[in-house]
């Protein structure tokens, strides 16, 4: 799936379905959503978990530093690409995503704010990177989204806390063109 189809999806399917487990991959598949984030499995299990997805017609993008057995190294997306159906990774690795992208995987850069220093570091992150899109972490931001909004024409998914209609609603204003979440009640919104 080309880079300006995941997009469309993302637009058209503004809530991710974030999946940690197998009950979660089963709800998942029971569910009308079409984006899929993984993140979970293992280098046995995870080429299975996306012909699952994709089998239900899903969008599926793999978390690979949450895949065990794969290492932070480039080989990580070179794994996927050629194991697995996957249609893209995430990842918290500006080079890996780097990588992934020239293997012409869809990309997205995850980046936690936890303090001031890790918001500065992601401004000059932005601007050094070449991804499809950056997911930020926690989602319930929307003023920390509006001040990446204004220094990137990146696209910006919000993931992490989100729980109320109200949060998605604040973090789509704020500029996101997704949200992602584990929680099954927020898919359904």
């Amino acid at each position: 799936m080309s880079s300006i189809s995941v997009l469309e999806e993302l637009y058209d399917n503004p809530v991710i379905m974030a999946i940690k487990n197998n009950k979660d991959l089963h709800k998942c598949l029971e569910s009308e959503n079409r984006v899929v984030f993984v993140l979970y499995g293992n280098i046995e299990t995870i080429p299975h978990i996306v012909k699952k997805l994709k089998d239900a017609n899903k969008v599926v993008m793999v978390h690979e530093d949450l895949i065990e057995g794969l290492s932070s190294s480039n080989y990580a997306a070179s794994f996927i690409k050629n194991y697995t159906q996957a249609d893209g990774v995430i990842s918290t690795r500006p080079s890996n995503v780097t990588y992934a992208r020239k293997l012409g995987l869809f990309t997205i850069l995850r980046f936690f704010l936890i303090d001031s220093i890790s918001f500065e570091n992601m401004k000059q992150t932005i601007k050094d990177v070449n991804c499809d899109a950056i997911e930020i972490l926690p989602g319930v931001l929307p003023d920390q989204m509006k001040e990446v909004k204004k220094r990137t024409n990146m696209p910006l998914i919000a993931g992490g806390l989100i729980a109320k209609r109200t949060e998605v609603i604040d973090a789509l204003n704020a500029g996101a063109i997704a949200i992602s979440s584990s929680n099954y009640k927020v898919w359904l919104m």
